[in-house]
């Protein structure tokens, strides 16, 4: 009589540790269930933070720059942007306010034909407080010697026309020189200037009929100026 009870405990406990097992198993199955949730909901936090890496590239076609301020904005106005795109390079500057100075330089070395001529050019077009920079004395003696002004100025045009993504590099003049252009997107820097300081394009990409101008903040130097 005693056996069978104890085979009936042995049964019961059994049983017992066979519930427990299942139970365990179950519920080691629920927290790799939560670890595949978690790995979900955290694919959406990568793809913003990519999505939010800032760019330097140009947002859009149009002019870029502080330097863009300066410029009449009333379409009807020739000198404005859209004034400009229907006019030859030296015409269409000599509508803009922001670039009389240059105009007048261009004039006295003879050079408004030339520009006007070209099929298709780049203007590195110095504003007029570029001009303001260089001492009186210089800049006077500059517009008075004829061979050395064109040197300067066509130091200023290069012979094709670049986009701001082709802007970059060392770049042929039509003075036969080059100019070494550094930066991308919309900041641009040109290192050799009349007054020692590096210029900057405070406008860019303006369109004429012939040319895209980049306007900057200091005369350039030809290599032999």
């Amino acid at each position: 009589m005693i056996l069978p009870r104890l085979t009936r405990g042995a049964v019961v406990a059994a049983a017992s540790m066979l519930a427990l097992t299942l139970s365990a198993c179950g519920s080691s199955e629920e927290p790799a269930a939560d670890a595949g949730a978690g790995t979900t909901e955290a694919a959406p936090t990568t793809e913003a933070t990519e999505s939010a890496a800032p760019t330097t590239e140009p947002t859009s076609d149009e002019p870029f720059g502080e330097g863009c301020a300066a410029v009449p904005t009333d379409a009807t106005n020739e000198g404005s942007f859209q004034g400009m795109t229907d006019d030859p390079v030296a015409t269409a500057a000599s509508n803009n306010p922001v670039l009389s100075t240059l105009v007048e330089a261009v004039s006295a070395a003879n050079l408004v034909d030339t520009l006007n001529g070209q099929e298709g050019i780049t203007v590195l077009a110095p504003a007029n407080p570029a001009f303001e920079a260089v001492p009186p004395d210089a800049l006077n003696a500059l517009l008075a010697d004829q061979a050395q002004l064109t040197a300067v100025l066509t130091h200023h045009v290069i012979g094709e026309r670049l986009t701001p993504e082709q802007l970059a590099g060392e770049q042929t003049t039509l003075n036969g020189d080059t100019v070494t252009i550094e930066g991308s997107g919309e900041d641009f820097t040109v290192a050799s200037t009349v007054t020692g300081q590096p210029a900057t394009v405070i406008c860019g990409n303006v369109q004429t009929a012939n040319a895209t101008v980049y306007i900057l903040d200091q005369v350039l130097a030809p290599p032999a100026a």
